[in-house]
């Protein structure tokens, strides 16, 4: 019956508490599983998986989207108009999908068709007379196929669709019964099983768990930078709309390889960085710690004790008063000039190839090393997809586009062309879409615009190194040397300016750094894999060169941030000391008022070990580029 769950709603808002109330469908009861086994997933091998841990259910299956659909509408019924219902929170956690079930073999086979029409054309997109793999009957594919690079690609693709398409299906009876109540499923970060671009279109408020590794062998400062794009990355799932976090957890979480508590400050200090990233929210998982169960060390507000004299609830108290302050900035925006494009089908077919690594291509690592200067330089960034608009940027940043599709090469040549900024690294233009090498050099379509060609690449050992050696007097006043690894395009120019080269091995002398000026924008190669020295020099030049305007206007100390949000003229500038050590942050002549203390500072502004601030910038005409409509 639905008796306790009626008290817990009313309960719940009789106390002031709002609800998110989540569908069940991502842990299917036992029973079920035992009367309708064709629900339970059938692994890579062909056996039907026991009913065992969550998310095991199959997502083709008719039976099992017609219990979701039947219970979503039930909970729509029931609680659609009582009070406390403010939020429809779809499933939990998608992840993974894969099921091999012979009704996800007829579906996928049914989405090949619609996508090639022919087994000749399908064929050649797979390229599959190589080691005779060759089809002659639609029934013959199997995704099991690891060496057929494009059929793994389309798994991935369809595994991706297929999740969608149940997404919908538990969506429909919300939206048809409660068509004023926003629906959300909450991502997990850079997951690599499902392009959560795709699911995002299902959806009316993006949500994510936030969960990382805190004091652990990475600084923190790292790791924030690392969280930092995550929140961006989702916040740009809806064009900059601000998004929810769902899921962090008040104290220590259980499946890290330790259960570091968060030092004193930290929890606040990670609550507050996920708002100065375009969050309108901070909630956790779990409020009262389980008992039993897979999470039951998992941390929560309240203990197994049920105590809440504690250092944790303490904390969470102490977030929950700071978020009855900051009402000004729901809904403010995060002004970007910076996006960095961050792609999962591109990331799949980098892992599926053979090379040039067999381990540590880092795609989604490169993407984030490319982010970090600009998160220690508190220079907002958006992480954007293919599809998305390029025209509202000063810099755009491309890391690793191995696989060019749609027409993205002809939006980066009209972006440049219109005075846009390009960066494109190594490993880039080397597959279609069905990750088929493209019949020219690399860039491929992208040649005429970067100035150049790739005739090599040299991939390098662990350990192996070269270096990059800047031409004097460069535009960007980089300096160096700096140390390059892993990955060393070695280049033929066509038009392209050096402004680095390599000073080692056979092609010491060759171009490493390139610009190419093409109509009124630059379009920029980075030939090789580097530290963060260079990544910093180029992009500190970039943006000086650019005039892209940071958080405040002075360089700020190593591990600590500046991140903005905005609306109208109002500029609100969170401050957060991710260092470890205690730090003096210099504002110069700018004033600032403390959202928490009403105190206005100015000039040296001192910052607590893991301290953080909330601050409006007091002078409009100062804006320092950042003030946006008002949402």
């Amino acid at each position: 019956t639905f008796d306790w769950l009626d008290r817990t709603m009313d309960d719940l808002y009789a106390h002031g508490v709002h609800v998110a109330l989540a569908t069940p469908s991502g842990a299917k009861p036992a029973w079920m599983s035992e009367r309708y086994p064709e629900i339970r997933r059938v692994s890579a091998d062909g056996v039907r998986e026991p009913h065992r841990g969550r998310h095991n259910h199959c997502r083709t299956s008719p039976v099992y989207r017609a219990k979701c659909v039947e219970m979503n509408t039930r909970l729509a019924e029931r609680y659609g108009d009582h009070p406390a219902l403010i939020l429809w929170h779809v499933s939990n956690e998608y992840n993974g999908g894969e099921c091999h079930c012979d009704l996800c073999m007829e579906a996928f086979r049914r989405w090949l068709q619609r996508k090639y029409g022919t087994l000749e054309t399908l064929n050649h997109a797979w390229w599959t007379a190589f080691w005779s793999h060759t089809y002659t009957d639609w029934a013959q594919i199997r995704p099991v196929d690891p060496s057929i690079h494009g059929l793994m690609l389309d798994w991935q693709r369809f595994t991706t669709d297929q999740t969608a398409d149940f997404l919908r299906c538990e969506v429909e009876p919300l939206r048809r019964i409660t068509p004023d109540v926003p629906i959300t499923t909450n991502f997990m970060g850079v997951s690599q099983t499902l392009d959560y671009r795709v699911l995002a279109k299902e959806v009316d408020v993006i949500s994510w768990d936030s969960y990382p590794h805190w004091h652990g062998p990475v600084e923190d400062w790292r790791t924030a930078a690392k969280v930092g794009f995550i929140h961006d990355l989702n916040r740009c799932f809806k064009g900059g709309q601000p998004f929810l976090l769902l899921e962090s957890t008040p104290s220590a979480q259980h499946n890290m390889p330790a259960m570091r508590l968060k030092r004193p400050g930290m929890h606040r200090l990670a609550s507050l960085q996920a708002l100065a990233h375009g969050s309108d929210s901070v909630m956790y998982f779990q409020w009262r710690a389980g008992r039993g169960g897979a999470e039951k060390l998992h941390g929560a507000v309240v203990t197994h004790g049920g105590a809440e004299d504690t250092r944790v609830f303490r904390d969470v108290a102490d977030v929950g008063d700071l978020l009855t302050r900051l009402d000004d900035l729901v809904g403010a925006t995060t002004p970007s000039q910076v996006a960095i494009l961050y792609d999962w089908q591109n990331s799949w077919a980098i892992e599926n190839a053979r090379g040039p690594l067999l381990q540590g291509k880092a795609y989604t690592e490169t993407c984030q090393a490319h982010y970090l200067p600009f998160w220690q330089q508190g220079i907002p960034v958006d992480v954007i997809g293919y599809e998305d608009d390029l025209s509202r940027y000063r810099l755009v940043i491309a890391p690793m586009l191995y696989m060019l599709r749609g027409d993205l090469p002809q939006r980066l040549e009209a972006y440049v062309r219109a005075g846009g900024t390009l960066v494109l690294t190594y490993w880039s233009g080397m597959v279609d879409e069905n990750d088929l090498c493209l019949p020219s050099a690399r860039p491929g379509p992208l040649r005429n615009l970067m100035g150049l060609w790739c005739e090599e690449t040299d991939a390098l050992y662990p350990g192996q190194t070269n270096i990059l050696e800047p031409v004097k007097a460069n535009p960007l006043g980089l300096r160096g040397p700096f140390e390059c690894h892993d990955l060393c395009d070695l280049l033929r120019l066509e038009g392209a300016e050096v402004l680095a080269s390599y000073g080692r091995d056979f092609y010491a002398g060759l171009p490493a750094l390139t610009v190419n000026h093409v109509g009124q924008g630059r379009a920029y190669y980075v030939a090789a894999r580097t530290g963060d020295d260079f990544l910093f020099d180029l992009y500190d030049g970039l943006a000086a060169d650019l005039g892209i305007p940071a958080a405040v206007d002075l360089p700020l100390p190593e591990g600590i941030t500046a991140q903005v949000r905005a609306y109208d003229d109002r500029v609100f500038v969170f401050l957060a000391n991710f260092s470890g050590d205690w730090q003096i942050v210099d504002f110069g002549e700018d004033e600032y008022r403390d959202l928490f203390t009403g105190e206005v500072l100015e000039g040296r502004i001192p910052m607590d070990e893991y301290g953080s601030r909330v601050l409006e910038r007091l002078d409009p005409q100062r804006a320092n580029g950042h003030a946006t409509p008002s949402p």
